[in-house]
């Protein structure tokens, strides 16, 4: 089945409704650390460039005021905090705590008074505060990027949605080991959970939400 094709068998079966931009949006950066974005990592999913783009909304993103939130994955030595997710995926031993691959790449770190959130598990949502940190920052809109599509940005997508927020993920700003997965998570997320939107789109939509956000402040203030 073509992927017109298949667009529409989701349609006819009442797949792809919209979700309108809300007014509050925070920007999610999943595990973007140096696992993912080195060449020489075995983990290595940045081959086109998704880094670059997380940059670029992270600067839009602070520009308009709205919060950056990043993740990361840390685990004791030997992974007893990771439980059975640590024992499936061997590959998660690349996190123990102190390892330099589970460290934040030059281009994109974290700034003074953004949120870090360190997980154990696939969804950035799991077994931590994000949810209620987001919450009482006021945030319902959450725009994401990160490694990888098909595993920690599809989980946290699920979770988003889930957990009352509006989900804008963000194709360009997402890396994954092969077209295959990531195509097929983006078109999954399309479908059924959330905003798959162009990394163009994405900037103006956070820029759009600043500027409504400023009218709105200098009407209170006029009025």
């Amino acid at each position: 089945m073509t992927y017109e094709a298949l667009t529409e068998n989701y349609a006819r079966a009442g797949f792809g409704g919209r979700l309108a931009f809300g007014a509050r949006p925070a920007l999610l950066i999943i595990d973007s650390v140096e696992a993912y974005v080195r060449p020489d990592a075995p983990l290595y999913a940045d081959q086109d460039g998704a880094l670059e783009n997380m940059v670029r909304l992270a600067d839009a993103a602070r520009e308009a005021g709205a919060p950056v939130v990043f993740t990361n994955v840390v685990y004791q030595a030997g992974g007893l905090d990771g439980g059975v997710f640590y024992r499936k995926v061997p590959a998660l031993k690349l996190f123990d705590q102190g390892s330099a691959l589970a460290a934040f790449p030059e281009r994109l770190k974290p700034q003074s008074g953004e949120i870090v959130v360190s997980k154990q598990y696939a969804s950035a949502f799991f077994g931590t505060s994000l949810a209620s940190t987001l919450r009482a920052i006021g945030v319902d809109t959450v725009v994401m990027g990160g490694y990888s599509t098909s595993g920690c940005v599809r989980a946290s997508a699920l979770d988003t949605v889930q957990h009352g927020f509006i989900p804008f993920v963000v194709r360009e700003a997402c890396g994954d080991r092969d077209p295959g997965p990531h195509e097929a998570s983006l078109f999954d997320l399309q479908a059924k959970y959330a905003e798959v939107v162009g990394v163009e789109e994405a900037l103006r939509l956070i820029r759009d939400s600043a500027s409504a956000r400023r009218q709105a402040g200098r009407l209170t203030a006029d009025g």
